[in-house]
């Protein structure tokens, strides 16, 4: 009788950043929709946030703003860091958030994430042009991968930022606003997950050692908010 191998053990210890750093991340998107849900309702139940805000759309893009702040500054209590690219995410959405609520107009706060991905997916493919893998300085203290694991997985990551700027202009452009801010959640969220356990077999295939990766990175700071 054969004994059959052991399935690896999954790490809790390894696992806790992730877990915290997409929890941060997803926070803010979390109250953007809770919030924008039921703007209306909180504005006609507090007449001093009716005086100030038009819509419930304003109200969740100025708590949106709020949130992601807080994000920033937990991430570097809890992290000891403020990672690179929700770092990027958060000034974005800072200047972005900063013109809906000026000009009272909500295009601002929905380009954001096309602007984030293109931004993201230029610097990865433009490395990748001058011989660059950008993204082995942000996962390096983490993962350990050959030079050509590295490069593919720059540019798979570039791609999909570029397909996430995609998606997001035909949501906003065809589709309510309710429905962009619930895809942002509930769609772009789902997405990212999926697309990062894809990248485990790159990861495991250009490990230097025989010890197989089990959790994938995930470029998150994108489209995440």
């Amino acid at each position: 009788m054969t004994n059959k191998a052991a399935e690896p053990e999954v790490n809790w210890e390894d696992l806790k950043p992730q877990i915290t750093k997409l929890s941060l991340e997803l926070g803010p998107l979390v109250i953007f929709f809770v919030v924008n849900f039921m703007g209306d309702r909180i504005l006609a139940a507090v007449p001093a946030l009716d005086a100030i805000f038009p819509e419930g759309f304003f109200l969740a893009t100025a708590v949106f703003m709020v949130a992601m702040a807080v994000s920033l500054v937990l991430s570097k209590i809890l992290l000891k860091k403020i990672p690179v690219m929700p770092l990027v995410t958060g000034v974005v959405v800072l200047i972005f958030g900063g013109l809906t609520l000026w000009l009272q107009d909500e295009t601002f706060i929905k380009i954001k994430p096309t602007i984030t991905n293109v931004l993201f997916a230029s610097v990865l493919l433009g490395g990748l042009l001058f011989g660059q893998s950008l993204l082995k300085y942000v996962f390096g203290d983490v993962y350990k991968l050959r030079p050509e694991g590295w490069w593919k997985l720059t540019l798979n990551w570039g791609l999909f930022f570029i397909l996430l700027a995609v998606v997001n202009e035909v949501v906003w452009r065809n589709f309510s606003t309710d429905f962009w801010v619930a895809f942002k959640v509930w769609g772009i969220m789902p997405l990212t997950v999926v697309f990062s356990m894809t990248q485990l077999p790159l990861l495991n295939k250009y490990a230097p050692t025989a010890e197989p990766v089990n959790v994938p990175p995930v470029a998150s700071g994108s489209d995440l908010a």
